[in-house]
């Protein structure tokens, strides 16, 4: 059994839960190892007082977990003429008082189906503690990140020699989710954004046939996973000569930036980092423009806890990983947004990202 699974087991003990259920597969990959996605069939890792814990999966996939699961002690399989509730309802002792499940990731009628078969006095949310687990990245997952933020990088070096005026921004797109895939990684981790001048203001926005001009800000924000790991960057450059005002604004978010990534250390609140580079940004009369978040949490998937605001007032502590990525977006001129992905330290902080932040010139 590994420890991921024996720390859920403690939690089973001290909340008195007979048996919990993990059907969220990234969850299911972060407590055995085996990742999948098992589209619309069910997956699921049950574990029950004084039970191994059983990983149950559709027979297509039954090979491939057997080789990747640890600290499993048996296997169930289902095929698409099976009920998988009828599998799980026979895996299970008789008498289920508190059964623990992810209620955020279970759809109603999976629910339905779920209770129907277990009938359960109760169910409770075993959200909480994997939430806490995977706030604290251990060494092997540093290693992952800093794999997927390596590969990352040389996408974004190898895109860069596209860009060039009159060149589309989804030519650019292309070009970097090539390079994603012939550097090794398994994909992106998100959409990736190629936004130019006026478009650069919107921080989600849409890439599209919008060709680059000079004189002009291009923002580009990509990552990828990389051995179940997300890495997530962004980096806005001048293409060309741009005028006195974005360089003031990119000045002014870089070093909001690097105020933030200062002020990280254990002990102090996500909310004090946030509030470090929202008062550069504000000193310079841009505070209204400064439209979102400074971070999120980073690891197996893009986005996870915690969510890095003025609200947010857990304390960070070593080991923990996010993302710091001020930015200001004036609406019909331009947005400059630079983001860099950091590791809390013992005594500090690790900035995992090394593309340079300096205002940079191309096409």
């Amino acid at each position: 059994m590994n420890d991921r699974i024996a720390k859920l087991q403690t939690y089973m003990e001290s909340h008195e839960l007979d048996a919990v259920l993990i059907t969220l597969p990234k969850h299911v990959f972060y407590l055995t190892g085996f990742a999948s996605d098992p589209h619309e069939r069910f997956l699921g890792l049950l574990i029950a007082c004084g039970e191994e814990p059983t990983l149950i999966v559709p027979a297509l996939d039954e090979e491939a977990a057997r080789g990747a699961a640890k600290g499993v002690g048996a296997f169930a399989t289902h095929t698409d003429t099976d009920d998988p509730y009828v599998v799980l309802k026979g895996l299970l002792p008789g008498g289920i008082r508190r059964f623990g499940l992810e209620k955020t990731h279970l759809t109603v009628s999976r629910f339905e189906q779920l209770n129907e078969a277990i009938g359960a006095s109760e169910y409770v949310d075993v959200d909480e503690p994997l939430r806490e687990m995977r706030v604290v990245k251990s060494d092997d997952e540093i290693v992952r990140l800093k794999r997927a933020v390596s590969l990352v990088e040389e996408v974004l070096r190898r895109g860069l020699e596209k860009v060039a005026p009159g060149v589309a921004e989804i030519e650019i797109v292309a070009e970097l989710e090539y390079q994603m895939k012939k550097l090794g990684s398994e994909g992106p981790s998100f959409s990736t954004l190629v936004l130019a001048g006026e478009k650069s203001a919107m921080p989600h926005g849409t890439p599209g046939l919008r060709k680059i001009q000079s004189g002009e800000l291009l923002l580009i924000d990509l990552g990828v996973f990389a051995d179940g790991y997300a890495s997530d960057i962004t980096r806005t450059f001048a293409v060309g000569d741009i005028d006195d005002e974005l360089k003031r604004i990119y000045d002014t978010v870089l070093q909001a930036n690097l105020r933030a990534i200062e002020a990280t250390r254990p002990g102090v609140t996500y909310a004090s980092i946030d509030k470090a580079a929202r008062d550069v940004i504000e000193a310079a009369g841009y505070g209204p423009q400064f439209v979102h978040r400074l971070g999120h949490g980073l690891g197996i998937d893009i986005h996870e806890f915690p969510s890095i605001h003025a609200g947010t007032t857990d304390l960070l502590v070593a080991g923990a990983v996010f993302t710091v990525e001020p930015g200001i977006y004036v609406p019909g001129l331009g947005g400059v947004r630079i983001e860099d992905d950091v590791r809390v330290t013992d005594s500090g902080v690790e900035v995992l990202t090394s593309f340079p932040k300096e205002l940079t010139v191309i096409g």
